[in-house]
């Protein structure tokens, strides 16, 4: 894998990570789930749209705005830790949740921040309704803090323009797809397409980011052997 030339490999790690995000965000999913049966692709399509695009914002302030920090010395070693951790969080919490209606909880205060925002801007069209409700989740922004400063450190994105790009490209281009094809499929099904559905979607979404917990766990005990850590 390390092989491929570096602006291909930035682009895969965002095309991977952007479409084990987009299976488990609840309120997106939920609302294209039912505006989608009720109202037709278009409108699904236009609340994944307005979604994908704050998702790219989100992912964009992450790697140009925080990751650069968390990639030296002591700091670099405590967020490959802090990344680990939280994937595995993350991972069981997808796997023992009970609904996807929920988005990334982070604290009381944040909670109060979503609603906030969601009463502030009072979406009316379908692409300010997907907009608002990942804006809203600021567990989002965490998530891809913590992320791009994992993948720089770990060289699976270059810490410039291009890698960056390449990364927050794939990000969009897997996390559109995701909800593209989830509003055709909820437009076909006309109502046939139960939450049921997006909550096994989201439980496969754990155990993959659980199998990466691992594979990181396993990548930071090696480095640690070796001194490299």
């Amino acid at each position: 894998m390390y092989d491929l030339p570096p602006i291909v490999l930035a682009g895969l790690t965002g095309l991977i990570s952007g479409f084990l995000l987009s299976i488990p965000v609840g309120p997106v999913n939920v609302t294209i789930l039912n505006e989608g049966a009720r109202r037709g692709f278009k409108w699904a399509a236009m609340i994944g749209l307005g979604a994908t695009v704050m998702e790219v914002i989100y992912c964009f302030i992450a790697f140009t705005g925080f990751a650069s920090f968390f990639t030296k010395g002591y700091v670099k070693a405590v967020m490959e830790l802090a990344s680990f951790v939280f994937m595995l969080f993350l991972g069981l919490k997808f796997i023992l949740s009970k609904s996807v209606a929920e988005p990334i909880h982070l604290s009381a205060a944040a909670d109060k921040i979503e609603e906030r925002i969601e009463e502030r801007f009072k979406p009316h069209s379908a692409f300010m309704t997907g907009f608002v409700r990942v804006l809203g989740n600021v567990g989002v922004l965490v998530f891809w803090v913590i992320l791009a400063a994992n993948f720089i450190s770990r060289e699976w994105v270059t810490p410039d323009w291009t890698g960056k790009l390449a990364c927050v490209g794939g990000v969009a281009l897997s996390v559109g797809i995701w909800f593209l094809g989830l509003s055709y499929v909820v437009s076909l099904g006309h109502g046939k397409f139960k939450e049921s559905t997006l909550l096994k979607m989201e439980q496969i979404s754990g155990v993959g980011l659980l199998l990466l917990a691992f594979v990181h766990g396993a990548t930071i005990v090696w480095q640690m052997t070796h001194h490299k850590l």
